[in-house]
């Protein structure tokens, strides 16, 4: 092995150019810190906004000689967040959008950048192939994702969707002339949500998809829209797949042989690589085989509610006997626009460890969720807390009925879109006896002028605060404090761009102001999401606490 680039930055997502000859790369110059917003933002100084603004940009380098260009003078004043290879090996399809790059993404661009092989110098002409905002159809105002070239050149496929997070995708496959025009949804009416694919040729696309909560492969037809009926290429697993990259990403061998290679994880089976033909896979590694949930086991839960179909996950307690009753915890996923599917817990904030500890532990997909096609992910725009809390709460009176649990010891809890959950859901409903926000959102005026990514709002409340401020105080929990009776605990980090801690410090003094029950830890050079381990491990230890404490156990 040999270095062949020599830079000063982050490199992400290395890609060979199809005929071997350079490596095209996403780089940061002199970076300070991640592109993205989910890290920590650099302390408030200087000019707001213009100041230490990091750029990643297209770089490519020649695998021979090591001489790197900068795609950078085709894309003046724009981030890229993703690319991929031209066929011929001398274009790329690049997403990209206006600085700052971590505020931009919901209204990014597909450009097309010649590179005239590996020489990047000689690369003079970028074309704009689509604009979302400028589109009619159902891709109008809507996120793009995950561009890939058709194997002979002449098309580009990507991911449209009500996306409320970069690198969280879902949504229909589009393809689009290399050339421009108008794109053309080959899922429409598809009740799952595309997350990633490949080619097939020209006329076929590997699809991996959500469905539900589970993770679903299929092979697209492109001139009939159906799928093509061999069992071979069809696999629906209750569990989460992947091959390390992209969302959902599939590895796939070289042409002709049929086969695939990727993680699988769930609850109960820690991630190991699996690999061969689709209906015929082996475990390859067993790197994890020592390693056994001390949780409980998990169930899928079906409920209707409103016309929808709602789907979600239930974890039993540890040591589970019928003949007890136990505490339930609804854990809410954040998004809005994602989803829980089966995973071996990491170390992030979650509800597992509650059902270590004796809970049943429930993850809902709510409308607004991935999974059952783009109406439903769409479903909660400008009513965000109303609808998808009614299906949560639809689901908990079905688990009531179906499970012994103690309903006077039901607790509610959520990071990010889940937090504003939790904030949010006190106000509605008594029903719950404690509950924990992490990083939530207490009101959309003042979050709208606050945080670091405010494009993603314009999609789902239809307008900006500045516009239409009633469709946002609408779904603000501080509008309805005066309800709130549940005692809760408030964390969040000092340096979050993707909701600021004034959110948590408005909400908490309110609750205090009135008397409620409440506390607010705030976490030093934390962003969205937490790295250092000793503050991961406080968050559940105090969770665990607070829980414990506001809905303890009859002595009865």
């Amino acid at each position: 092995m040999r270095q062949i680039t020599h830079v000063t930055g982050t490199i992400d997502q290395p890609a060979w150019s199809p005929d071997g000859s350079t490596i095209g790369f996403l780089f940061v110059e002199n970076a300070t810190r991640s592109a993205g917003a989910l890290a920590a933002m650099k302390p408030w100084s200087g000019v707001i906004g213009e100041d230490g603004v990091e750029v990643q940009t297209v770089d490519v380098v020649d695998v021979k000689d090591g001489k790197t260009s900068n795609l950078g003078r085709s894309l003046p004043n724009l981030h890229a967040y993703e690319f991929d290879w031209a066929p011929d090996s001398k274009q790329i399809a690049v997403v990209a959008a206006p600085l700052p790059g971590e505020n931009n993404w919901w209204v990014a661009k597909l450009y097309v950048v010649k590179t005239e092989g590996s020489e990047a110098a000689g690369a003079v002409q970028t074309r704009e192939i689509l604009d979302p905002q400028k589109v009619s159809g159902s891709l109008h105002g809507l996120q793009i994702g995950v561009p890939k070239w058709s194997p002979d050149g002449t098309s580009i496929g990507l991911i449209g969707g009500l996306m409320s997070d970069q690198g969280v995708t879902g949504g229909d496959v589009y393809v689009i002339p290399a050339n421009g025009g108008e794109p053309k949804d080959v899922t429409s009416g598809r009740m799952s949500s595309v997350a990633n694919f490949n080619w097939d040729g020209d006329r076929r696309l590997e699809l991996a998809e959500h469905v539900g909560g589970s993770s679903h492969l299929a092979l697209l037809d492109l001139e009939s829209g159906k799928d093509v009926a061999r069992n071979e290429m069809e696999m629906t697993f209750p569990e989460s797949i992947g091959s390390g990259g992209k969302t959902m990403s599939i590895s796939m061998a070289t042409k002709g042989k049929g086969e695939v290679a990727f993680i699988r994880s769930s609850f109960g089976q820690a991630p190991e690589v699996w690999a061969g033909p689709l209906g015929h896979l082996r475990q390859i590694t067993h790197l994890n085989d020592r390693l056994k949930p001390v949780w409980g086991k998990a169930e899928s839960i079906e409920w209707q509610n409103e016309g929808f179909r709602i789907q979600g996950w239930l974890l039993y307690p540890a040591n589970y006997d019928p003949a007890k009753t136990y505490p339930l915890l609804v854990s809410v996923h954040g998004g809005p626009s994602s989803v829980v599917s089966p995973h071996w817990p990491g170390v992030s904030y979650g509800g597992v460890p509650f059902s270590a500890l004796g809970y049943f532990v429930f993850m809902p997909n709510p409308r607004g969720s991935y999974g059952q096609g783009e109406r439903f992910t769409q479903a909660n725009r400008k009513d965000f807390g109303y609808g998808d809390l009614r299906d949560i709460l639809a689901g908990m009176d079905v688990l009531e009925k179906r499970f012994p649990i103690d309903k006077s010891r039901e607790g509610l809890t959520g990071w990010s879109y889940g937090g504003f959950m939790t904030m949010f859901g006190v106000t509605q409903t008594t029903r719950f006896r404690a509950a924990v926000a992490g990083a939530g959102i207490s009101n959309w005026k003042s979050y709208y002028g606050e945080n670091s990514i405010d494009q993603w709002m314009v999609p789902f409340f239809g307008a900006t605060v500045y516009d239409d401020p009633a469709v946002y105080a609408k779904s603000s929990a501080i509008e309805e404090i005066h309800k709130v009776k549940t005692p809760t605990l408030v964390v969040v980090g000092d340096r979050d761009g993707e909701c600021p801690a004034p959110q948590s410090f408005e909400f908490w003094h309110a609750l205090r102001a009135q008397g409620v029950k409440t506390q607010l830890v705030v976490y030093p050079n934390e962003g969205h999401g937490f790295r250092d381990p000793e503050h991961r491990r406080d968050v559940l230890e105090r969770a665990l606490a607070w829980f414990e404490t506001e809905m303890p156990e009859s002595k009865r």
